[in-house]
């Protein structure tokens, strides 16, 4: 009975916890937005210490490393790091308005590309040796870049108090504080301004709530394909991989359609960094070259190699025909999805 009632009862907890999603999405782009703001630290910064930190992929691929089910977790972050560019960057481009890209996206969107070209080859051509001295360097290069990246976003919020203490700019901040308003959308004609501490708070929450989300998201989703009878590999490139990758889609969406440009970057380049170097890092290490149930195609890495590359020059041509570039992606991502389930993988029935 329990085996009848567990597919209508999955998909319930996945719908409801869609609300819980938008939510959380919604504090999230407000506060970082504002915190961004009154810290005097870029939004491509704070996104990439936030919305940049995938945690909640960090999570799936270490239950499913101690599940021994190491395919699947290879699958989800290799589907992930395809999600986030042709599911979520170009859900932004297609609800941007006016969206330009500074000098740190196009050198983080650089990172991106150099990374996963390093990453594809030793990801196909597996070996014990070489997964495991690979994964070392990729944590390693992992925690450097975090370090780097949180350093910059503390010495912002060391500087904050000479900016905000200073009489002269006094007006230049009522008219932030006016602009901020409208980004945001608070209705109050004259809102107070709120402290650091509290929109830092606020802002966690909301990460903690899209955490969560999307936690439940894919274990939701992961026992409904169960009962299909799907493949791994493919289960985590398409299934796993959309789902846990909703929070990043709906972020792009409302940074987009916001215009701010260094949070849509910030959260594709630093959710694929985050995928690509730490997680995969631990994948490589503690699997040594073998899996349990087949690994990606060449196929597969080649989409997320050419995605990349798609996502930087967008980026370094400063956003120049936005929604063209996400049409293409959108066509071209479900195009790999269809591709996935009629040639690469098929259905186990």
């Amino acid at each position: 009975m329990a085996q009848d009632v567990s597919l209508p009862y999955n998909v319930c907890v996945f719908t409801s916890t869609l609300f819980l999603l938008e939510f959380a999405t919604d504090k999230f782009i407000s506060h970082a937005a504002t915190l961004a703001s009154l810290i005097n630290v870029s939004e491509l910064l704070i996104g990439l210490v936030t919305a940049g930190a995938e945690w909640e992929e960090l999570a799936v691929v270490v239950s499913s490393l101690g599940q021994g089910r190491s395919s699947l977790a290879l699958g989800n972050v290799i589907g992930a790091s395809i999600s986030n560019i042709l599911g979520a960057f170009s859900l932004g481009l297609l609800c941007s308005r006016e969206i330009e890209f500074d000098r740190g996206s196009r050198i983080y969107s650089l990172l991106t590309l150099v990374l996963t070209t390093l990453v594809i080859p030793v990801v196909y051509y597996s070996s014990r040796v070489t997964w495991i001295v690979c994964g070392s360097v990729l944590i390693v290069g992992f925690v450097v870049y975090f370090v780097s990246v949180g350093v910059a976003v503390v010495k912002g919020v060391l500087t904050a108090p000479e900016d905000s203490d200073s009489d002269d700019d006094n007006d230049e901040d009522e008219d932030e504080d006016t602009e901020r308003t409208a980004l945001i959308g608070n209705p109050s004609p004259n809102p107070p301004r709120r402290s650091v501490a509290h929109h830092t708070l606020q802002l966690v929450f909301g990460i903690v709530a899209l955490a969560l989300s999307a936690y439940i998201l894919s274990h939701s989703a992961a026992n409904i394909t169960t009962q299909l009878h799907m493949s791994d590999i493919s289960f985590g490139v398409v299934v796993l991989s959309i789902a846990t990758t909703l929070p990043e889609k709906l972020i792009s969406v409302v940074s987009g359609y916001r215009g701010h440009g260094q949070i849509l970057v910030a959260n594709c380049a630093g959710s694929n960094i985050f995928l690509l170097s730490l997680c995969c890092g631990i994948i490589l290490i503690s699997t040594g070259g073998e899996l349990d149930r087949g690994t990606v195609t060449i196929g597969e890495l080649a989409v997320l190699w050419v995605s990349t590359l798609a996502f930087t020059v967008t980026v370094w041509f400063r956003g120049k025909g936005a929604k063209a570039v996400g049409v293409v992606m959108i066509l071209g991502y479900i195009a790999f999805i269809v591709l996935e389930y009629t040639l690469t993988h098929r259905i186990d029935v």
